[in-house]
């Protein structure tokens, strides 16, 4: 896939983090992706719970370091939030039903990177840095490119 899209946002705070969260869920579909990629304390679980939340889920939401993953239930569609961590071969992958989860609704994955080869094309992939000053750096496809709009 070419990227087509691409933009880097400041996250000072967890109001900026709360924006591009909802900002992410407005746009998000069935059968999308949103690769979360950052070193430990970068943001991830925080940004999937600002999407989470937009998207109208009020239930505590836990990072899947252990269950690798949980499933919940919006008004729009079930939304799968994974964590990758643990994986030690992509192809576990299969076992988490995350081609199941993209047929029924969407999929937030953090550490994308333990198994890249398995991930679907198109997906959104955000990028936390937490080094100097917080900040995403967003790419995917150019459906994604109304991101560059919303008030984030």
């Amino acid at each position: 896939m070419t990227e087509e899209f691409r933009m880097t946002v400041a996250l000072p705070d967890l109001a900026a983090t709360a924006a591009l969260g909802a900002a992410i869920a407005g746009q998000l579909d069935r059968g999308d992706a949103v690769l979360l990629k950052g070193d430990l304390g970068s943001g991830k679980t925080t940004l999937a719970r600002a999407i989470l939340s937009a998207l109208g889920v009020d239930e505590t939401v836990p990072s899947p370091t252990f269950t690798l993953v949980q499933t919940y239930e919006t008004p729009r569609f079930p939304v799968s939030h994974y964590d990758l961590y643990r994986l030690k071969r992509p192809s576990e992958l299969d076992e988490l039903g995350l081609d199941e989860a993209l047929d029924d609704g969407a999929a937030l994955i953090e550490w994308p990177e333990r198994a890249e080869d398995r991930l679907p094309p198109g997906a959104l992939t955000v990028h936390l840095l937490a080094d100097r000053e917080r900040r995403a750096t967003l790419a995917g496809p150019a459906r994604w490119r109304s991101l560059e709009t919303a008030h984030v």
